[in-house]
C-alpha cells in the first residue's frame, strides 16, 4: 500500500511539473502575442534593412595621410563616430560597418556601409550623417611659405614687365606643400566645450567665443610632444581641409587641452562643439553610392518568411503526430514552446530580424524536432524490450542524449565560425541559428521530458501500444 501510496505521489509531483511548464509556455506565448499586437510596446519586434526598408549608403574614407598599419583602426574609429552620429538623430537600430567580405579574402578598409532601417528618404539618410568636422592639426613649414610667397611676388613682378621665371628658392626651398601633418586628428577628441575670453589675450576680444578641445590619453601625450618639439612654431588648425586657425606655439601644452579660434559667433562655434562631441571624423569620407530600399518590398520578404514558417510548422507538425502519435504530439506542444521562446528572446536581446536571419529560425525548428525523433525512437525501442513506460522514458532520453549533445555541439560550433568569419547577411543567419540550437536543446531535453513522464499509459494494452507506437500501421 506505501508503495502504490509513494509511486502515485511521485506522479501526482510529474503532473504537476508538467503543469507548471505548460503554463510558462502559456505566459511566454502570451508575451510575444501581447507586445506584437500593441505597437507601443517596449519589445517590439526588431527588422533589418531588407524587411523594414530603408537607405544602404556606402562611404569612402581618404586614407592618405593615416599611417602605414594604422587604417584599420581609423576606419574602426571611423565606424564608432558615424554610428553615434546616427543614434543622436533616433535612427532604429542602424548598422555601420567597414566592408568586408570574409576575414581570408582581400578586403577594402577604405569603404563604410551604413544601413538605416526605416529611412527610405535617401537624402534625409545623408543628412542625418551629416557632414561631421574632420579635425586636423599640421604644422606650417616656413621655408615652403616663404618660397611660396617668393614666388607669388616674382610672377607679380614677371607678369608686369613680361619677363619668364624659372623655379625660387629660399634657403634651398622650393615651393610645396605648406603644411606638414603630425597625426594628431579628430579621432583623439575625448571632449569639445564653448568657452568666451576674458580678453585678456591681445588677439582675442572680451567675450569671443573659443571652442576648447580635449584630447584622450593618447591624444594628449602627442599634443605634448608635438608642443614641446616645435616651440616657436606655427601650429595650423583645419577644420573640413580650411585652415581655421594658425597660432603659435609660444611654450609645451601638457593636459591634452587646445583651444580653437577662428572668429566664430555663438552659433557657429555652439554648432562645431556639438558636431564635435557626435564625433570629429578621423579621415575625410565622400559618399560613394547609395540606394533606397522600399518597405512595400520588406513587407513581402516578411510576410513569405512568415508563411514558409507556419506552413512548414504546420506539415511538420501533422507528420509527427501521425508517425509518432503520442510522443509526436508531445514533440508538437514542445516545438510551439521553443517558437515562442525564440520569439521571446528576439524581443529582449533584441535580435535584429533579416530574410537570412529567418530562414535561420525556420531551419532551427527542423533541428529542434530531430531531437525529439531520437528520443522517440529510442523510447519505442525500449518498450519493444518490455519495458514499463517511466522506465523507457528515462532510458530513451539518457541514450539519445549523447547523439543529441554531439549533433548540437556541432551545429553550434558551425554557427560561431559562420558568425565569426561571415559578413552582415551571414552573421544574421549565424546568430539567429545558434541561439536556436541552444534553446531546442532545453526544449528537448527538458520540456519533452517533462512531458512525457507525466503521461501514464498503460502499455500492455493494445490502446497504449498504439499511441506509444509509430509508423502507419494499426
Amino acid at each position: 500500500m506505501n508503495t502504490v501510496r509513494s509511486k502515485s505521489a511521485e506522479h501526482s509531483v510529474k503532473v504537476f511539473r508538467a503543469i507548471a511548464v505548460i503554463i510558462f509556455g502559456a505566459l511566454v506565448a502570451y508575451f510575444v502575442y501581447s507586445t506584437t499586437i500593441n505597437h507601443a510596446s517596449r519589445y517590439p519586434f526588431k527588422y533589418g534593412l531588407d524587411l523594414a526598408g530603408g537607405s544602404h549608403l556606402v562611404y569612402t574614407a581618404n586614407l592618405k595621410d593615416v599611417r602605414k598599419g594604422e587604417e584599420a583602426d581609423a576606419m574602426s574609429t571611423l565606424r564608432d563616430v558615424i554610428e553615434r552620429r546616427i543614434n543622436v538623430f533616433g535612427v532604429s537600430e542602424p548598422l555601420v560597418q567597414v566592408e568586408q567580405s570574409s576575414v581570408v579574402s582581400s578586403n577594402r578598409v577604405d569603404r563604410l556601409v551604413v544601413e538605416l532601417p526605416g529611412v527610405t528618404d535617401v537624402n534625409k539618410a545623408v543628412d542625418d550623417i551629416g557632414k561631421t568636422p574632420s579635425l586636423e592639426f599640421k604644422l606650417v613649414d616656413k621655408k615652403a611659405a616663404a618660397a611660396a610667397q617668393a614666388m607669388e611676388q616674382a610672377s607679380q613682378n614677371a607678369s608686369s614687365s613680361g619677363a619668364k621665371i624659372s623655379n625660387v628658392t629660399v634657403d634651398g626651398q622650393k615651393p610645396g606643400e605648406l603644411y606638414k601633418t603630425t597625426g594628431l586628428t579628430g579621432r583623439y577628441i575625448k571632449h569639445a566645450q564653448l568657452v568666451f575670453s576674458n580678453g585678456q589675450s591681445s588677439t582675442r576680444g572680451l567675450n569671443e567665443p573659443i571652442v576648447q578641445v580635449e584630447f584622450n590619453a593618447d591624444g594628449a601625450a602627442l599634443f605634448k610632444k608635438l608642443t614641446t618639439d616645435n616651440v616657436g612654431e606655427n601650429l595650423a588648425i583645419f577644420l573640413d581641409g580650411t585652415v581655421i586657425s594658425a597660432p603659435v606655439i609660444r611654450e609645451p601644452i601638457a593636459g591634452g587641452i587646445a583651444t580653437i579660434s577662428g572668429n566664430f559667433t555663438p552659433d557657429a562655434a555652439r554648432e562645431l562643439v556639438r558636431n564635435l562631441n557626435f564625433g570629429a571624423l578621423p579621415v575625410p569620407i565622400e559618399l560613394e553610392s547609395t540606394q533606397a530600399i522600399g518597405a512595400a518590398l520588406g513587407d513581402e520578404a516578411l510576410h513569405a518568411g512568415v508563411y514558409a514558417g507556419i506552413v512548414g510548422f504546420i506539415l511538420l507538425s501533422v507528420f509527427m503526430v501521425l508517425w509518432y502519435r503520442l510522443p509526436g504530439l508531445v514533440a508538437v506542444i514542445a516545438l510551439l514552446m521553443y517558437v515562442a521562446m525564440m520569439l521571446a528572446l528576439f524581443k529582449l536581446i533584441p535580435v535584429v530580424l533579416t530574410t537570412a536571419g529567418i530562414a535561420g529560425f525556420i531551419l532551427s525548428v527542423g533541428l529542434a524536432v530531430d531531437a525529439n525523433i531520437l528520443i522517440a525512437e529510442r523510447i519505442k525501442e525500449e518498450l519493444k524490450e518490455g519495458k514499463e513506460l517511466d522506465t523507457a522514458v528515462s532510458l530513451g532520453f539518457s541514450r539519445a542524449w549523447f547523439a543529441i549533445r554531439d549533433s548540437n555541439i556541432a551545429h553550434i560550433i558551425a554557427g560561431v565560425i559562420l558568425f565569426w568569419f561571415g559578413t552582415a547577411l551571414i552573421k544574421g543567419f549565424a546568430l539567429v541559428f545558434g541561439l536556436g540550437v541552444i534553446v531546442s536543446l532545453l526544449s528537448a531535453i527538458t520540456i519533452s521530458r517533462t512531458l512525457l513522464v507525466a503521461l501514464k499509459v498503460n502499455t500492455t494494452k493494445s490502446l497504449g501500444r498504439f499511441l506509444m507506437g509509430s509508423g502507419f500501421t494499426f
